[in-house]
């Protein structure tokens, strides 16, 4: 039996931050939504069932709080941001798909979230 793709999975991460056009949106905050998708191989952490042989979750999702935290205009910039991040800290990370979303965004229209998706690779 062989693996032959390989992904991490980080689902409806829920972070409150400060992001947004408006100046509004960067003194209150929102909460946005962030899913990521992480080609990489672990299969040398499925056979040793050790975390050095793969990457942290915890790692994953502290690096992505660190830049949620940088304010920024633009839902592509900060996605933009994340990537080169978690390229830059994980060289093992072959692809990444991000998809981030704003609770409530205010322009006058009737939806749960809005967002953006981009998919980047080495």
């Amino acid at each position: 039996m062989k693996a032959t793709q390989m992904y991490l999975l980080l689902e409806g991460v829920k972070i409150y931050a400060y992001h947004g056009v408006l100046p509004q949106e960067n003194t209150v905050g929102s909460y946005y939504y962030i899913n990521l998708k992480i080609k990489t191989n672990f299969e040398t952490a499925a056979q040793t069932d050790n975390l050095k042989d793969t990457i942290s979750y915890a790692d994953i999702y502290t690096k992505v709080q660190e830049e949620m935290k940088i304010s920024s205009k633009l839902l592509e910039h900060v996605c933009e941001r994340i990537a080169l991040r978690l390229f830059n800290d994980f060289p093992s990370i072959e692809e990444l798909d991000i998809e981030l979303y704003k609770e409530n965004p205010p322009m006058n229209a009737c939806a749960d979230k809005i967002g953006v998706s981009v998919h980047y690779s080495k």
